[in-house]
């Protein structure tokens, strides 16, 4: 038998047992002709000793062990001498001194980076190319146990709910759903492709017809996009959900229900005031500068326009008195005199030059009153209303800037998150609580948007949703104000949920791609299983579906969402232990009808 136990599994009830434990070697100490090695597993560690007195054959076998070698080991258990027991060891009752045998099962090479945690985490490249050597770190270790865990307790908790996990199809059609699909080539069928789905949204959808009225599953999804810090590359899974006869309000009890008992369950962290807010996208935008703001701190967009279209300087005053296109906001910093110095503050120059700005605006809170470069440009009453509106405190100040709506609040926002990372830096993680969850429904998102590529009108959500108003909604001259009934689930800054009602009727959801300037011959062409399936009676339904990876690195406190996969592709979407993406044979390409065609260097 090549164990008989796991590693921090043994304690008094094994005394005087016969123990076998084959795990790796975590490191070795020497101290006066005494090895000690520490045995470790997934389980845990078992520290065991060689004694030359006891077995000094075992003895010499471990004068030859190093890190990582896998070990076998048979002892048998005794008790700690009285008063040498250790309460805060698992093994902490017993004596776990090698008597009898050990051998290599086996030798490992020097690792190429530290597992024990001490010291500067290897960078990412090294850890992903020997990922199944980096799964040993505690940490990494951790994760792929609490992956684990989260997925079993999610499909327990929608199976108690009586929603059926159903698999929809990996090989699928491709279909205009917003990122670029990955299309694999059909042998069979020489010029068709086949695409991997991007979420499993008509599929659901067409559940919802067949009777199968609550539905879910922990789907693949497959999108071609740039990875980033919370965007894996190439894959993710999400928890997909649909359910029928529902309004909007059905769906947000399900999804805070399954949180409120999934935080409790498996997470120590808690949720926010016990509650889920709820804003408009228009307010998440303009009290936030996003559509997932982060709620833990304050630091709220203050609008100011009135205020700074009296102001004598014409730029700003200009500017502040078109309310329709134009926005003047600020942010208050409390307490600023104790988190930045003067250099500090003209560091900011260099954030702002990044996102395109020509200057920072500010007033500072003095004992003596409202300091700064622009009080010249304002009556004393102004001053006092911007102190009153902004509630300013001595040592605080306030930031502003001036220009068209989306500029304003685009960057506003960003320098909100800026300026609370740099203060929980200064402050070391007091700022920002990392133990709370801050849930935020975002809803009412516009249906539609001006697309950056193209300039037309387009989807700017799930072009299946339904408008707010159904087909009447239509008839609004300017699209851009028809809202949807679309929603997404902000936490601590991510998305991480995005949904929405359904369009179930055939007519308007023509209608919709129309305003987009499809006709319904295309819409039959690219949906046309929806097409035909909803003139079969469908009922009215809704959905979301929960960005898994997204939670989990939330709930893990990982900066990087690769950190919770167990085998992820690197920042640059590549896969450096199997070395994907990579050439394939010639005759590979001629079987599937492909020629690469290279490009010219120039």
């Amino acid at each position: 038998m090549l164990r008989t136990h796991k590693c921090n599994e043994l304690n008094k009830n094994n005394i005087g047992e016969k123990v076998t434990l084959s795990a790796w070697v975590s490191n070795r100490r020497d101290h006066w002709g005494i090895i000690f090695i520490d045995m470790r597993d997934r389980y845990g560690l078992t520290q065991v000793v060689f004694d030359p007195k006891d077995n000094e054959d075992a003895w010499k076998t471990a004068d030859t062990f190093r890190s990582e070698f896998v070990i076998k080991a048979t002892w048998t258990v005794r008790a700690r001498p009285e008063g040498q027991a250790n309460p805060n060891m698992a093994t902490g009752e017993i004596e776990v001194i090698i008597d009898e045998w050990v051998e290599i099962l086996s030798k490992s090479k020097t690792p190429p980076f530290e597992l024990d945690g001490h010291g500067e985490l290897a960078n990412e490249e090294i850890r992903y190319k020997h990922r199944y050597i980096d799964l040993r770190r505690p940490r990494a270790l951790d994760n792929l146990m609490f992956r684990s865990k989260f997925i079993a307790h999610t499909k327990n908790w929608f199976l108690s709910k009586d929603f059926l996990d159903v698999q929809t199809p990996i090989f699928t059609a491709s279909s205009p759903e917003g990122a670029r699909d990955f299309v694999i080539p059909s042998r069979l069928h020489p010029g068709k492709f086949y695409a991997l789905p991007q979420a499993p949204q008509q599929y659901k959808q067409l559940l919802m017809v067949g009777w199968i009225d609550k539905y879910f599953q922990i789907a693949p999804c497959f999108r071609d996009e740039d990875p980033r810090a919370d965007r894996h590359a190439c894959e993710f899974y999400q928890i997909d959900c649909e359910m029928s006869f529902v309004e909007q309000e059905d769906i947000f009890a399900v999804v805070e229900e399954y949180f409120k008992d999934t935080v409790k369950a498996i997470s120590n962290k808690t949720i926010m005031d016990e509650k889920f807010y709820s804003m408009t996208f228009d307010e998440a935008i303009e009290t936030y500068g996003t559509d997932k703001p982060d709620l833990r701190y304050g630091m709220k967009l203050i609008n100011v326009a009135d205020i700074f279209a009296r102001s004598t300087n014409e730029i700003f005053s200009s500017i502040a008195g078109d309310t329709e296109k134009n926005r003047v906001k600020a942010i208050k910093v409390e307490k600023w005199d104790e988190y930045f110095s003067k250099t500090q503050m003209k560091n900011f120059e260099k954030f702002v030059r990044q996102h395109w700005a020509q200057g920072l605006g500010y007033f500072q809170m003095k004992e003596d009153g409202l300091k700064g470069p622009l009080n010249k440009f304002f009556s004393e009453s102004d001053l006092a209303e911007i102190v009153e509106r902004t509630e300013l405190k001595t040592g605080d100040v306030i930031f502003f800037w001036a220009a068209d709506k989306e500029t304003v609040c685009d960057y506003m926002g960003k320098f909100r998150v800026h300026l609370s990372g740099l203060i929980d830096e200064i402050t070391k993680g007091e700022f920002i609580d990392k133990n709370i969850l801050a849930f935020a429904w975002i809803t009412d998102f516009p249906m539609f948007e001006i697309n950056e590529i193209t300039w037309k009108v387009d989807f700017g959500h799930n072009p299946f949703s339904m408008p707010k108003g159904w087909i009447k909604a239509f008839e609004e001259e300017d699209l851009l104000k028809v809202s949807s009934v679309q929603y997404d689930l902000a936490c601590n800054g991510f998305e991480v949920l995005s949904g929405s009602i359904r369009n179930h009727d055939i007519a308007a959801l023509v209608k919709a791609f129309e305003k987009v300037g499809r006709t319904e011959d295309e819409v039959k062409d690219k949906f046309g299983a929806m097409y035909e399936a909803f003139q079969y009676w469908v009922p009215p339904h809704g959905g979301f579906a929960i960005g898994m990876d997204r939670i989990m690195m939330i709930l893990k406190d990982e900066p990087n969402i690769r950190e919770v996969y167990a085998f992820p592709k690197s920042g640059k979407a590549q896969d450096l232990m199997m070395n994907a993406p990579t050439f394939i044979e010639q005759d590979q390409l001629e079987e599937l009808h492909i020629e690469v065609v290279e490009k010219d260097e120039d």
